[in-house]
């Protein structure tokens, strides 16, 4: 074979390689059948490299929910539909035809990963993460303290969070945590109703907050304003919220302008708003905050040591202050002092951190991280079996960071198929599971099926100038889907 001196070693390569998975492709029994279990970001993008990288790989995407899509669907709040624009990514992957959805299907409950890992040369954990960190003081179990990731499940129809008692008679609420979560439940809580009506807000969720009383809300955290987590985005948002004034205190933020030179780019953009939110307003924004009618507080270096109660209802936080520690500008570490304050309120927000959780016993599980054992994606000590998103990390970045994490893991589990680490003999693929689901009764929904829920709720929204209206019960979602 004659070959041209500018083609690089490195180019043939990947010629011979991809020839070689063409052949691999033709044969039947060494095609690789991929199960991916969640349908959330992580599981599409994952899907999405597979399918990108091998000719002949077949994807079964499988989702306990009979709806795909994930937190993109339940956890985007509905004020920000273009982050939802993802979802077109996510068909053009379901509507491939090596890609299967297989929705209402509960792994660990309906089929164990035992089972899945006998019929899939690979299967891919990518449930995400959907329990949440508590605190552990006293008044946390009281009614009226409540989960940010439910809270977000209820305004964004969510079946399991759809009964969410949610007491809004209340006109101070103390949300704890200051990351993007955090935001979204003020931003919520305090959004015109004018605004919210126009979203895919669930209606339930719409009525509620139409009589809320809620007046003043506080975003408390840890440490300082250079610790903040929320992103600058969102920052903004919350700044020029109609009807509504940001409460930043000047020292609080004083001290920030001799630094803010020295951060790295992102954290500098955002120190510096914080700064002249505070210090240097507009003359237009000051007029609109003397006039608002609501305002939302930042506070620092607080610990919440006890949620204050009477007659079983909240009446406010208790906090040790805080004094923060360490060389690094950025990351210093909060250390309670026996100083407190107290912060009147009705309603509480835990907003510090979500976890994920084992769906099978026998997965290498870390307890205190709420994450999956793994090496880059593989499972510890069980080959073919990967993990990614945030039951893989934990629940850090955006849907960025779960795309470039999906995308690496869909590589790794290619090179380990390329190189014999797994192997395609004798997997049948999603035959052997459709067959035990089907004998028990259970009612699969493909991603056909899903385009009728997807047009229902579409219709259903229209009358009332909404994108669409969420079905929030399963049963419903499996009449339409079979209708």
């Amino acid at each position: 074979m004659y070959i041209p001196s500018r083609v690089c070693w490195r180019h043939l390569r990947q010629i011979l390689r991809q020839s070689c998975l063409r052949n691999l492709s033709s044969t039947t029994q060494d095609v690789p059948h991929v199960c991916i279990v969640g349908s959330g970001p992580a599981g599409f993008y994952t899907a999405q490299q597979i399918l990108k990288g091998h000719p002949g790989a077949k994807v079964d995407i499988v989702e306990k929910l009979p709806v795909p899509f994930g937190l993109v669907r339940f956890g985007v709040a509905p004020d920000h539909p273009e982050v939802k624009n993802v979802i077109n990514t996510f068909t053009t992957t379901a509507r491939n035809e090596r890609c299967t959805f297989m929705g209402n299907v509960h792994v660990g409950k309906d089929v164990s990963i035992e089972e899945l890992q006998r019929a899939y040369t690979a299967v891919v954990l990518a449930y995400g993460a959907d329990d949440d960190r508590t605190l552990a003081i006293k008044g946390e179990d009281n009614p009226n303290v409540i989960s940010a990731r439910s809270f977000v499940g209820w305004f964004n129809g969510l079946p399991q969070d759809k009964g969410l008692k949610v007491d809004l008679d209340a006109e101070n609420v103390v949300i704890l945590g200051q990351g993007n979560v955090a935001l979204d439940v003020a931003r919520i809580l305090l959004t015109p109703i004018s605004i919210l009506k126009k979203t895919d807000i669930s209606q339930h969720a719409l009525e509620a907050l139409s009589r809320s009383r809620v007046r003043k809300v506080y975003l408390v955290g840890r440490r300082g304003p250079l610790q903040v987590a929320f992103t600058i985005k969102e920052l903004r948002e919350m700044i020029k919220l109609p009807d509504c004034r940001p409460v930043i205190h000047k020292e609080d933020v004083s001290c920030l302008k001799q630094v803010i030179a020295d951060l790295p780019r992102p954290r500098k953009r955002l120190t510096d708003l914080l700064y002249k939110t505070a210090l240097e307003p507009s003359d237009t924004d000051t007029r609109l905050w003397a006039q608002a009618a609501k305002e939302w507080e930042l506070r620092f270096k607080l610990t919440p040591a006890e949620v204050m109660e009477r007659e079983g209802k909240v009446t406010g936080v208790k906090f040790y202050i805080n004094q923060l520690q360490g060389d690094d500008l950025v990351n210093k570490v909060a250390i309670a002092t026996s100083e407190t304050e107290e912060i009147e309120c009705g309603l509480v927000f835990r907003s510090i951190g979500y976890k994920s959780i084992p769906i099978d016993p026998n997965l290498p599980f870390d307890e205190r991280k709420g994450i999956i054992l793994n090496q880059k994606g593989r499972v510890q000590d069980r080959p073919g079996l990967y993990c990614s998103g945030w039951v893989s990390t934990g629940p850090v970045g955006v849907i960025l960071n779960t795309m470039t994490e999906g995308f690496e893991t869909g590589k790794r589990i290619l090179k380990d198929i390329e190189e014999g680490v797994v192997s395609s003999e004798g997997k049948p693929g999603s035959q052997a599971i459709r067959e035990k689901l089907q004998s028990a009764g259970k009612q699969i929904v493909s991603f056909s099926d899903w385009d009728k829920i997807d047009l229902e709720e579409i219709q259903r929204g229209t009358p009332i100038g909404k994108p669409r209206e969420k079905i929030v019960d399963i049963e419903e979602m499996l009449q339409v889907a079979h209708s």
